[in-house]
C-alpha cells in the first residue's frame, strides 16, 4: 500500500488548493513563479471543478487541466489531484432531482452551494464514478500526479426516499429481522413497534423527541454511506494508479463521520484545521486535532487545509496576528504532520469565500500573510531532512469513540450542557497544560503500550471496550475515567445500575443512585479543595476503594467525588481547569509519565518528534526556557546551550 512517505521523500509538503479556473489564464504563470519563491512544492487541483470538466452531460473538457498539470510539473510542483464530486454541476440537479438530498423536514437541498448530493442516490454514484474513471484514465501516467484527493469534506445528511430505502437495507444487514430491530430500538416505548419494513424511516421531523436508538443508527448509516461513496471512487483511481496514495480531507473533531473506520480505508489520513485565532486555547484545539489525526494515521499525516489569515464563516472573522500562522504550522509538524497546506493559494475575488484568506491574498505578494507564507516555506525546507517520516511517541492516551459521541448527543438526557466534544477537549487540555504528550485511542484498541489512559466520557461503551479497560488495569496500566461513562450499551440501552457493572467493580462503586447535573456556572466542592463543574453523581462505594475524595456540602455531602482502587480512578464531576490539570498531573507522575520538559512556562508547548525537541511559544512576551545541554536550532542554525529565548509566537526546533 502506498504511503505519504512515497510522496514526501524526505520533504514536508507545502502548498494548498489552487483554483486557477477562477482566474484568467494569464495569472497562471505568475502563480507558479510566486509558488516557487514561497517554497511551495505541492498543489491540489480540481476540488470544485466538475462543471468545468463536464459542462454538459457526458461532455469532457480536460484541456485547461492538461495545461495546469504540465505547468505544475515544469516548475517542480507536485499535484494532489482531486475528484470533483463534492459539488455537482447545476445540470445534474435539474435533470436528476433524485441526486439531491432532503433535510429532516423533507425539504430538498438545491444546487447553488456545495455538497448538494445524496450519498444514497444511484444516479449520483453512477455519474461520480464516470467522471472519476475518466479523470483517472487521463492522468494516471502524468508525472505531476503525486496523490489522489477524493471529494472534499464529506458532510452530507439525507432523509429522502432513496436514502430511506438504503437505510432499511442497512438496518436489515445490521439487525437481521424486524423483531431484532424493535428490540434494539426499544420500540415498545411510545407505541413505536414496526410491523413492516416499509414503516421504517430516517429520523424525520416528529411532534416530540425522536427515538435516540434510531438516531444513533442513522448516524452510523450516514457515516457508512459516505464511506461507500469514498471507497467507490478510491477503488477506481487505485485501479489506474496502484502506486499513488489516496486520501480525503475530514473536518476537525466533527461528529458526522466515524474517523477511526475511515482512517482504515485511506493510504494517507488528512484533516482540515481552523482554530479560532481569538481563542486563547486555539493552540490546544489544534493539538487535540493533530494528536487525533496522528493516532488515526499511526504515523505521519497531512494537514490538507488551514487558513493563512482569516476565515469567512464565523460571526466575526479575525485574521491571524503576525507570526501565528507560522507557529501553528510548525505545531502541526511537531505533532506529526509531513504536509502543511492551506485553503487556498490565491484568495478568491468572487463567490462565497472571497473573504476567506489565501496564501496569496488580496494584498498581493507584498501582503503580510504572503510574506509569512514564504517564511514558513523556508522553515519547512530547513527542518524537513531532519523530521520528515519521524514519529511522535506518547506514553498517555485519551480515549474517544464516535459512537459514544452520537449516543450522548440527544435531547432527552440528564444535561444538554454535557457535550462530548467539550468534555473531551477539557481533559486533553488539562494534559496539554501539564506538558504531557498524548495519543488519542479507540477504547477497543490495544492500550498496553501506554502507561496511562484517560476516558473523559464514553456514554456508550461496548462489552469489548469494557473488557479492554479492565484488562488494561489488570495488566498494570493506570486508568482515569470521567463521569457518565458506560451508561449505555451499543444499542443505547441503559445498563443495569446506570453504569456497566465491570466498571463499578473496577472503581469500587456498589451503586450509582442518581446523576446530579449542575446548572451552568454552578459548582460543587470536595473536602480536598477540588471544585467541580457541569456534573456530579450520587455514588455508594462498596468499601474496596483505596482512596476517596468526598463531596463537601449540598445533597452529596460525604459521598465520593473521586475514587481510586489500585490503578483505576473514577472522577464523578468535571474539575475546574486547574484542578483537572493538577489531578491528571498527579496521576501521570504516579504512572511514570513525565512532562516533555520540566519547568516549562505555561505558555510554552514542548513536543518531541524523533530526536528533535520543538518549543512553541503561544504568548506575545519574550520568555526564556531552560534546555539543559547543547543543541542546534535547525530554524536559525544557532547553537543553544542550557537556555533558549523565544519571542512573540516564537519557535525553536532543537537537535542534540
Amino acid at each position: 500500500m502506498p504511503r505519504l512517505d512515497d510522496v514526501t521523500r524526505g520533504r514536508i509538503l507545502h502548498g494548498g488548493d489552487w483554483n486557477p479556473e477562477q482566474w484568467p489564464e494569464e495569472t497562471w504563470q505568475e502563480d507558479v513563479r510566486l509558488m516557487r519563491e514561497a517554497g511551495v512544492n505541492s498543489v491540489t487541483l480540481g476540488v470544485f471543478s466538475w462543471s468545468r470538466i463536464e459542462p454538459r452531460p457526458g461532455e469532457r473538457d480536460f484541456g485547461w487541466l492538461d495545461r495546469l498539470m504540465d505547468l505544475a510539473h515544469d516548475h517542480g510542483i507536485g499535484v494532489v489531484l482531486a475528484t470533483p464530486t463534492a459539488s455537482p454541476p447545476p445540470w445534474m440537479g435539474r435533470l436528476h432531482p433524485d441526486t439531491l438530498p432532503a433535510d429532516a423536514d423533507g425539504h430538498t437541498e438545491l444546487w447553488g452551494g456545495r455538497q448538494h448530493f445524496s450519498h444514497s442516490s444511484a444516479t449520483y454514484r453512477r455519474l461520480a464514478a464516470a467522471i472519476t474513471e475518466d479523470l483517472a484514465a487521463r492522468y494516471a501516467g502524468h508525472p505531476a500526479l503525486t496523490l489522489w484527493h477524493i471529494n472534499n469534506e464529506y458532510c452530507t445528511y439525507d432523509h429522502g426516499d432513496e436514502a430511506a430505502a438504503r437505510f432499511r437495507t442497512w438496518l436489515r444487514h445490521r439487525h437481521g429481522t424486524l423483531d431484532a430491530l424493535n428490540t434494539a430500538w426499544g420500540t415498545a416505548f411510545w407505541s413505536q413497534t414496526y410491523g413492516d419494513w416499509a414503516e421504517v424511516l430516517p429520523p424525520r421531523r416528529t411532534h416530540y423527541l425522536k427515538n435516540p436508538a434510531q438516531l444513533l443508527d442513522f448516524r452510523r448509516f450516514t457515516s457508512d454511506m459516505l464511506l461507500e461513496c469514498f471507497t467507490a471512487e478510491r477503488d477506481i483511481v487505485r485501479r489506474h494508479t496502484p502506486h499513488v496514495p489516496v486520501t480525503t480531507n475530514v473536518m476537525p473533531l466533527w461528529s458526522g463521520l466515524d474517523a477511526w473506520r475511515w482512517a482504515e480505508e485511506q493510504d494517507v489520513v488528512s484533516v482540515d484545521l481552523y482554530p479560532d485565532p481569538d481563542d486563547p486555547f486555539g493552540a490546544q484545539h489544534g493539538a487535540l486535532v493533530q494528536d487525533m489525526t496522528r493516532s488515526q494515521a499511526r504515523g505521519p499525516w497531512m494537514l490538507m487545509e488551514q487558513a493563512a489569515g482569516a476565515v469567512n464563516w464565523r460571526p466575526v472573522n479575525r485574521p491571524k496576528p503576525r507570526g501565528l500562522n507560522r507557529l501553528w504550522s510548525l505545531q502541526a509538524v511537531a505533532r506529526g504532520a509531513d504536509a502543511v497546506c492551506s485553503f487556498q493559494w490565491r484568495q478568491s475575488r468572487q463567490g462565497a469565500e472571497k473573504f476567506h484568506s489565501g496564501m496569496l491574498g488580496h494584498a498581493g505578494p507584498d501582503g503580510r500573510a504572503h510574506q509569512e507564507v514564504r517564511r514558513i516555506g523556508a522553515d519547512l525546507a530547513r527542518i524537513a531532512p531532519h523530521v520528515a517520516g519521524r514519529t511522535v511517541t506518547a506514553e498517555a492516551a485519551v480515549l474517544h469513540d464516535w459512537h459514544a459521541w452520537w449516543a450522548s448527543d440527544q435531547e432527552g438526557g440528564p444535561s444538554r450542557a454535557a457535550g462530548h466534544a467539550e468534555i473531551l477537549t477539557a481533559w486533553h487540555r488539562a494534559l496539554w497544560r501539564a506538558h504531557v504528550t498524548t495519543d488519542v485511542a479507540h477504547p477497543e484498541h490495544d492500550l498496553t503500550g501506554y502507561r496511562m489512559a484517560v476516558v473523559p466520557r464514553l456514554h456508550l461503551l461496548t462489552d469489548r471496550a469494557a473488557d479492554n479497560l479492565v484488562a488494561y488495569v489488570r495488566g498494570g496500566g493506570t486508568l482515569v475515567c470521567g463521569f457518565g461513562t458506560g451508561v449505555v450499551d451499543e444499542d443505547d440501552r441503559v445498563r443495569p445500575g446506570g453504569m456497566d457493572e465491570r466498571l463499578r467493580a473496577l472503581f469500587g462503586i456498589r451503586t450509582l443512585h442518581e446523576w446530579w447535573p449542575l446548572e451552568p456556572g454552578a459548582t460543587v466542592e470536595t473536602a480536598g479543595g477540588l471544585r467541580g463543574t457541569l456534573w456530579s453523581e450520587e455514588l455508594e462505594p462498596d468499601g474496596t476503594a483505596d482512596e476517596t475524595l468526598a463531596y463537601r456540602g449540598g445533597e452529596l455531602d460525604g459521598l465520593p467525588a473521586v475514587l481510586r482502587k489500585g490503578r483505576a480512578w473514577y472522577v464523578s464531576t468535571l474539575p475546574e481547569p486547574d484542578d483537572l490539570r493538577n489531578l491528571l498531573g498527579r496521576v501521570a507522575a504516579g504512572a511514570g509519565v513525565r512532562p516533555v520538559l520540566d519547568g516549562l512556562p505555561d505558555e510554552v508547548e514542548a513536543v518531541r518528534r524523533g530526536g528533535l525537541l520543538f518549543l512553541l511559544h503561544h504568548g506575545r512576551d519574550e520568555v526564556a526556557v531552560d534546555v539543559p545541554g547543547t543543541h542546534r536550532d535547525l530554524l536559525t542554525g544557532a547553537t543553544v546551550t542550557d537556555r533558549v529565548t523565544l519571542g512573540r509566537y516564537g519557535v525553536a526546533v532543537l537537535a542534540p
